[in-house]
């Protein structure tokens, strides 16, 4: 079932998102050479709780650690460990969860630890590209497909792989919810988007082909030609003004006379 979120819910999910974004920061300064994933998994642990929020990933279906860090060939859902060293030259997708008072936000970003090649610099700045183009989409009385339509024009445009198997979602009491936002289209298909709906918005692009595979640890996925892949997530809410991206500041109690949500401007970031 979709649910859709009334100001009370919003403001914790903003908060949650807070959280996620403030700590998100923190980790990507923590990506240095020489330093494991294991110990940015522990800033991010660190970041979370001290701002108040709780973990969301810690044994979520099993899962071990705070933070999903995938390098290079990963996809998605790469477990921490201090026999990861992170190296020149690395692509580091960070991907992290928070809850606040039973409330869930959702985010990821890639970065690359210089020197990088060109086209894994351009994977990166697409794949991100790509974000913002699929949260332009979220409008309220549009379909889910218009928001997977939007992001696959992007890596049609420079011919990369459009992850299929993992698609974003929605979000709110649990960390997975109804609706699934996949990364391609048809547009005018699938779910209405309503004023209300928090969704997690996530393209996974890879630089070659769109197979992927799964270790044996049954949590890390990479791709199956092993080329780069490039992830990032914001976790949006669907208003009557726009999309906005939860986590900057964006969403407040809004009007005391109407009880109405308010938003300080257009919600999409300069810079995420």
């Amino acid at each position: 079932m979709i649910t859709c979120k009334g100001k009370s819910e919003l403001l914790k999910m903003e908060r949650a998102a807070r959280i996620v974004q403030e700590t998100l920061s923190e980790c990507i300064a923590a990506c240095r050479v020489g330093v494991t994933t294991e110990e940015i998994d522990r800033v991010a642990a660190s970041g979370i709780a001290s701002r108040g929020g709780k973990a969301a990933f810690p044994g979520y279906r099993g899962y071990p650690k705070t933070i999903c860090i995938s390098l290079n060939d990963e996809v998605v859902h790469g477990i921490p460990s201090s026999k990861r060293v992170l190296k020149a030259g690395d692509l580091v997708g960070l991907d992290l969860g928070a809850v606040v008072e039973g409330y869930f936000a959702d985010a990821a970003r890639t970065v690359a630890l210089e020197p990088v090649a060109e086209p894994v610099r351009e994977l990166v700045e697409t794949t991100h590209a790509a974000l913002l183009a699929g949260i332009g989409a979220v409008v309220v009385g549009g379909r889910i497909g218009d928001v997977g339509a939007a992001v696959e024009a992007v890596a049609k445009a420079r011919k990369y792989g459009v992850v299929r198997e993992f698609v974003g979602h929605g979000i709110g009491t649990a960390l997975h919810e109804e609706p699934q936002v996949p990364n391609y289209g048809p547009p005018g298909k699938r779910e209405i988007i309503r004023e209300g709906m928090t969704l997690a918005i996530e393209p996974m692009f890879n630089l070659g082909a769109a197979g992927v595979t799964t270790d044996a640890d049954g949590w890390t996925v990479r791709t199956k030609d092993g080329r780069a892949s490039a992830h990032f997530e914001h976790t949006v809410v669907a208003t009557a003004q726009g999309p906005v991206v939860l986590g900057f500041g964006r969403f407040s109690a809004g009007s005391a006379q109407t009880g109405a949500p308010g938003f300080h401007e257009y919600p999409l970031p300069v810079a995420v």
